[in-house]
């Protein structure tokens, strides 16, 4: 079996195993997912989702954080970890959304890795999630599922983004992204693998090897 092959028998595989692709972050509009994915960086989903409200209800709209300062935002983020550098690339990156781009969220690759604190993995879940545009999020858990089915031989994310970009039908990446997510969480697990359990073992490089 080659690796194309590979990847769209994965697509369907995790499709029926997990039907709903969703982000976890809780969030109503694309700046409340870019601030969201910033606090994302070294901390769990769980504990962003909890943080956030109070965070957005101090700050509902771009001009109110636009308004705030770095300590402020520090405060209401201190449990999400790295609290002063994520502050810092939020109200930075409100403040060039709002100086450079109208107040609107960039759509596209170039401008969201222009802003403060974003990578190509908050660009693509941004492009994904919001503009409904080809995707491939690579977080650890694509990152090293991805490895274990055989599909990239990198590590480094914007290697994994290219590979699974080659194999991937567009508009099945970026729900096959978030798909990798809930079956790291659940199955793929990285310290030790339920190979027994999951869906894609009859064609998994790594079953029976982790």
């Amino acid at each position: 079996m080659d690796t194309q092959a590979r990847a769209l028998l994965a697509v369907d595989a995790l499709k029926q195993e997990y039907p709903d692709a969703l982000c976890s972050l809780e969030y109503t509009d694309p700046l409340q997912l870019l601030i969201a994915t910033r606090l994302a960086a070294q901390c769990t989903d769980a504990r962003v989702n909890l943080v956030t409200p109070a965070l957005f209800e101090r700050f509902p709209t771009l001009d109110a954080f636009c308004g705030g300062t770095e300590e402020e935002i520090g405060e209401l983020i201190h449990s999400c970890g790295f609290f002063r550098a994520k502050a810092r690339d939020i109200l930075g990156a409100c403040r060039k959304i709002r100086d450079d781009f109208g107040g609107q969220v960039p759509d596209n690759m170039e401008d969201l890795l222009s802003l403060p604190g974003v990578g190509r993995k908050t660009a693509n879940l941004l492009l994904g999630d919001i503009f409904h545009k080809p995707a491939v999020v690579t977080d650890t858990h694509c990152i090293r599922i991805s490895g274990r089915l055989g599909l990239t031989a990198h590590k480094a994310p914007e290697k994994v983004e290219r590979d699974l970009r080659a194999l991937l039908p567009p508009q099945e990446s970026n729900d096959f992204c978030h798909r990798l997510v809930l079956h790291g969480r659940a199955v793929c697990i990285a310290r030790k693998a339920l190979c027994e359990k999951c869906c894609m073992k009859d064609f998994c490089q790594k079953v029976g090897v982790e």
